[in-house]
């Protein structure tokens, strides 16, 4: 039977109703049941098979998860059929028609929630190192990952950070950035603060003087740390024992118990000062009375300085000896050119300070002084022969026995010659021989002469010949400002101007090589080896005679009849 067009568009209208209808709650069930990508949605394990697990995350769509990513670190995993699981949706759908999911990154989103609360509570969370990078370690804080600074995993720097592996503990988060994906977290800090904790109680149970056993944990060059029962004191280098201790390691070693006093503690940065040697007799209350002033002892050398040398003289005493102290002849030698490090010496006691804890040694005065030893054994006179060692502008040095010098001074090297012309005869090397003219010890001095071996033929020649003297000597040379004469091989000369006392008879001319001449001496100089003489001033000097002579009488005669008289009384004679 054929329908009426108004039966035909009611059932267009209806079919119409019903599609709308249908899509309308086809829309409805697909916005209700599939989840958002991008989310973290419920799933349940419905299969487990080739290392995976086959997840239902709803509306009939499936994904898969290997199943490490529901492992721990270190760890199997723990996931079973019919377990109801978080997974991070990636996509809906892939090529094969899978939801691609991910268990790793639910349980780092929900890890970054929870992680985020507990940084604004600077509270401790949990986790575990499972990995070594450049700078540090990895840490798995339940699903997400951080990075531990190696400097941040311990107090004190660790060697082996094996045993902390795998290990759940507590950490610190110090810095976190989502948006970067960056966590910074601390083990350091957990521990600081569990120390000061332990460290105060065990600071409170402790007093300045207090004697208590330890266990040596490290050892520095400065000293050695010592743990007293969770808390760490410094046992420094210089309060291990009264002797020097160039390193702690020569009476300590790591694990070692030992006795030590608490000799300071500071309650404001908990710092403990430990001592042995407070435990011991101190060796300085007895110095005075085991090392008298001027006594001689052995002692070690013990360390070299530029200024001197430290000598132990027993356990916890030690004296210095200066370079000045060293040696009497080496005097501008490093002390490490006498003495060497841990050599037996004999020293004396020069001075002590037990106020300061100091005693001066010398090492020169164990021995004679060889300045003494030289004047004992060469008395004023003695000849002697050495090398030449120094030459200097004011005369030669010469070695002698005991590492001394002796000095030869310009003026004593030659009676003929200016000590600036002699000198120049001698090279360092040279073997000469001296006269001893002086020993003075305290200057430590020793004067030689050279000339002393010869005769002074000056001396001899102007024996018994003084100032005012009236000699006789031989013209052995005529010049224009004068004439050379002799006497006894001495040679002088006399100036025009002392020829005469009458100015025309001031002629060097008037005279002849060979002319025999009574002159008066004027100067006799032993230094520079001279003899002045003078026509002029002998004279002179007998004009002055003869008036003495003849012009006291009162007759009034005057001068010329007074040297006339003289004159011809000379004649007569």
């Amino acid at each position: 039977m054929a329908r009426k067009p108004e039966q035909r568009n009611f059932c267009r209208m209806c079919a119409k109703a019903s599609m709308e209808e249908f899509e309308a709650l086809l829309e409805e069930s697909l916005n209700i049941d599939t989840p958002q990508e991008g989310s973290v949605v419920k799933g349940k394990v419905i299969a487990i098979e080739a290392g995976q697990a086959i997840i239902d995350v709803g509306y009939k769509m499936e994904g898969r998860v290997e199943l490490k990513e529901f492992a721990n670190p270190g760890e199997a995993p723990e996931i079973a059929i019919g377990d109801t699981v978080e997974v991070y949706l990636d996509r809906v759908e892939n090529a094969r028609g899978e939801a691609v999911i991910s268990r790793d990154k639910a349980r780092r989103e929900e890890a970054w929630d929870r992680l985020e609360k507990a940084y604004e509570k600077e509270e401790r969370v949990e986790g575990a190192i499972f990995g070594r990078v450049k700078g540090g370690f990895t840490v798995d804080l339940g699903g997400a990952v951080a990075f531990l600074p190696g400097s941040q995993v311990d107090v004190r720097p660790v060697r082996d950070a094996g045993p902390l592996m795998g290990l759940k503990q507590p950490f610190q988060i110090l810095k976190m950035d989502r948006r970067r994906g960056n966590i910074v977290v601390s083990r350091r800090a957990i521990l600081e603060e569990s120390r000061a904790e332990q460290r105060a109680e065990v600071i409170a149970n402790l007093s300045e003087g207090q004697v208590v056993d330890g266990v040596v944990k490290n050892i520095t060059e400065y000293g050695a740390f010592v743990d007293l029962g969770g808390v760490d004191g410094l046992l420094h280098v210089t309060d291990m024992a009264w002797r020097r201790v160039n390193h702690p390691s020569e009476i300590l070693s790591i694990g070692e118990t030992v006795k030590v006093q608490v000799v300071k503690i500071n309650k404001e940065t908990h710092r403990i000062s430990l001592g042995m040697k407070q435990l011991q007799a101190d060796p300085w209350d007895t110095v005075e009375a085991k090392f008298p002033i001027n006594s001689v002892h052995k002692g070690r050398v013990t360390n070299i300085t530029d200024y001197g040398a430290f000598v132990e003289l027993e356990a916890g005493v030690e004296g210095l000896v200066h370079v000045s102290e060293m040696s009497w002849t080496k005097k501008n030698v490093h002390p490490g050119k006498i003495v060497s490090t841990s050599q037996e010496v004999d020293v004396m006691v020069l001075e002590i300070d037990t106020a300061k804890r100091r005693v001066s040694l010398g090492l020169k005065q164990t021995m004679r002084n060889p300045w003494e030893v030289f004047a004992e054994t060469h008395p004023v006179g003695t000849v002697i022969e050495g090398e030449v060692k120094n030459i200097t502008e004011f005369g030669l040095f010469v070695g002698l026995a005991n590492d001394i010098d002796g000095m030869v001074h310009l003026s004593d090297l030659s009676w003929e010659q200016r000590g600036e012309d002699a000198i120049q005869n001698y090279r360092k090397g040279d073997m000469v021989k001296a006269a001893v003219t002086e020993v003075d010890i305290d200057k430590e001095r020793i004067s030689l002469s050279i000339k002393a071996l010869d005769a002074d033929t000056f001396s001899d020649a102007v024996d018994g010949v003084k100032r005012g003297s009236v000699i006789t000597v031989e013209v052995t040379a005529i010049e224009d400002g004068g004439i050379e004469v002799d006497y006894n091989g001495m040679k002088s000369f006399i100036r025009r101007s002392d020829l005469s006392r009458d100015r025309a008879e001031q002629r060097p001319e008037r005279f002849q090589v060979g002319d025999k001449v009574d002159v008066r001496v004027t100067n006799v100089d032993s230094k520079t080896r001279r003899l002045g003489v003078s026509i002029k001033a002998r004279e002179i000097a007998e004009e002055k005679e003869a008036v003495e002579q003849y012009g006291s009488s009162d007759s009034g005669a005057s001068l010329g009849d007074i040297l006339g008289a003289a004159l011809k009384g000379q004649g007569d004679n």
